[in-house]
């Protein structure tokens, strides 16, 4: 079991994220007012925290969101997850893996910025099967 540590959007992509604390997850759409949302395969990115927290003591100077990543996980190795694996937030929200990690054909913002960047290798990618309502503190599992 894990828990949201942040809920992050932007108004566009490749850039750096806001931690809005709480947002809607939105059926085959993603996060609502995020430049990623839309209909197609990484609708919602997540994020470990033990691998932001890893990042800082490299000397890496980051704020939640840096990453571009929209969820901030705690106690979920997510990285290490299937494809098709789902992931449940509270009762109501259902996640699917679409994608480990990405390719980044050249530096965006956030590379620029922090000088790294660990999303394209550590970031996974959600499709929201069921929509609701998520907040930092929120239980988050894999569905067995």
């Amino acid at each position: 079991m894990g828990k949201i540590l942040a809920v992050c959007i932007s108004e566009k992509k490749g850039t750096q994220k806001i931690n809005i604390k709480e947002g809607i997850l939105i059926e085959n759409h993603g996060l609502k007012n995020d430049a990623h949302a839309g209909n197609w395969h990484r609708q919602v990115s997540l994020l470990s925290n033990e691998k932001i927290s890893d990042f800082i003591k490299r000397g890496g100077n980051v704020d939640q969101g840096d990453f571009g990543e929209n969820l901030i996980v705690e106690g979920i190795d997510l990285a290490k997850l299937p494809i098709g694996t789902k992931l449940k937030i509270n009762e109501d929200i259902l996640l699917e893996v679409t994608q480990i990690g990405k390719e980044c054909h050249s530096h965006c913002a956030i590379f620029h910025a922090v000088g790294d960047c660990i999303m394209p290798r550590e970031g996974i990618f959600t499709i929201v099967l069921k929509s609701g309502t998520v907040k930092v503190g929120d239980e988050i599992s894999v569905v067995k």
